[in-house]
């Protein structure tokens, strides 16, 4: 069945050119983790976008970057000429806390790195939303990009985020790993009978985009607290409504805290199919 059907409506999906950002230069090394500042915002955070992806009532302030940064991580095998994907990470912190063992298997899959500071779970969600879109935009026009391989990720409640990134900026992340936290935009019920609200309202011409070309992983296990709200929102929500490209990986004994890296490989190896 079709999601959604389609709307004769006229959408700004293309981000409109910026000025060459600033803070990543010549002092960022491959291989090591290095600071990255932006001085230009992109249009594709503003409120009005915001908005209208995410049909809200609510206008989104404006983000600040003077007072943002993030943390970007280039691999050895990168040089101009060579595009390779983006891996947008959203932590449930303020420290950009991705294991250290997972640094390799994004090198190992040409991903540069790069994740906001102090855009944990205790920021807004529009907020946390304008850091990953803003990456987007500024490091595209730093680097040499695949635009089929730009990935957000998260864990615990920035992987609510993206999961949220992905359906209604598909146009932007061709795809996602939410490790142990999903929304979705319609009710789903749990095993128990506890229902699970909608938690956002995308614009049906990208959802339907999401729903025919992203490709999207969920990671759960059986001791993690948002098992039963995971495996919910992928046969009510992803499956019911004819997603795709969506995965779910449902580790035994798994808890809440972040996988081995060997799932990392798993999911970026099912984003990555036909692309390389």
């Amino acid at each position: 069945m079709k999601l959604f059907a389609l709307l004769p409506i006229c959408l700004a999906l293309t981000a409109a050119a910026t000025a060459q950002p600033a803070g990543a230069d010549a002092k960022i090394k491959p291989g090591e983790r290095a600071p990255v500042s932006f001085k230009e915002g992109t249009p594709m955070a503003g409120a009005d976008q915001l908005k209208m992806r995410l049909r809200s009532v609510e206008a989104p302030g404006a983000l600040d970057l003077a007072k943002e940064g993030y943390e970007v991580l280039i691999p050895k095998s990168y040089k101009k000429g060579t595009p390779h994907g983006l891996f947008i990470w959203i932590s449930p912190n303020d420290k950009c806390a991705l294991p250290a063992d997972w640094e390799k298997v994004l090198a190992d899959h040409k991903l540069i790195f790069v994740g906001a500071l102090k855009g944990g779970n205790n920021r807004e969600v529009f907020s946390r939303m304008q850091l990953a879109i803003t990456a987007n935009d500024q490091m595209r026009q730093l680097y040499d990009i695949d635009p089929a391989r730009v990935y957000v990720s998260g864990h615990s409640g920035g992987s609510r985020v993206a999961s949220m990134l992905a359906v209604a900026y598909a146009d932007m992340f061709s795809g996602a790993v939410c490790f142990m936290g999903v929304n979705f935009f319609f009710p789903t019920k749990g095993r128990d009978g506890t229902m699970y609200e909608a938690r956002y309202i995308p614009h049906p011409e990208i959802a339907t985009q999401a729903q025919t070309e992203s490709r999207i992983v969920l990671v759960t296990g059986d001791k993690d607290f948002n098992q039963d709200n995971t495996k919910a929102i992928y046969e009510q929500g992803f499956q019911a409504n004819e997603f795709k490209h969506v995965k779910l990986f449902d580790i035994p004994g798994q808890g809440h805290g972040a996988p081995a890296k060997e799932w990392l490989e798993k999911a970026l190896d099912f984003l990555d199919e036909g692309k390389k």
